[in-house]
């Protein structure tokens, strides 16, 4: 079985930055494509961003371009998720997901069901 798990969430001020990280443990499962969804009180759970871990091809959701970075750390074998000029429209559960199966689409990049394993989302809160 593969674990996913966030760390990094919290309360933040607008304006503030926070950095997301995902690591995964149990067995070994390949790596082709990681990413971020988030999920607000009420709504769908929404793409956010995505890396390709081979080729380091990252593609974002139009909400969050030029305020995200996400980036992976092949010697951690973990992936992080910073966002700068914070919103109260952030706030949300904030999951890493990843994709063992190679893409071919972009979207298998941004589809929910692209993905084959789940981190159990931790609180991101931006206060206005």
């Amino acid at each position: 079985q593969v674990h996913m798990v966030e760390s990094g969430g919290g309360l933040v001020q607008a304006g503030g930055s926070l950095r997301l990280s995902c690591a995964g443990s149990g067995r070994t499962y390949a790596r082709y494509v990681m990413g971020w969804f988030r999920q607000a009180p009420g709504k769908e759970r929404d793409f956010v961003a995505a890396l390709d871990w081979l080729s380091g091809y990252t593609v974002y959701a139009e909400s969050v371009k030029g305020r995200a970075t996400i980036s992976r750390d092949n010697a951690k074998n973990i992936f992080s998720l910073e966002m700068n000029n914070l919103k109260a429209e952030d706030t949300a559960v904030y999951y890493c997901a990843a994709r063992a199966r190679r893409p071919i689409a972009n979207s298998d990049y941004v589809g929910r069901s692209s993905y084959d394993y789940w981190g159990q989302g931790t609180q991101v809160t931006v206060s206005s």
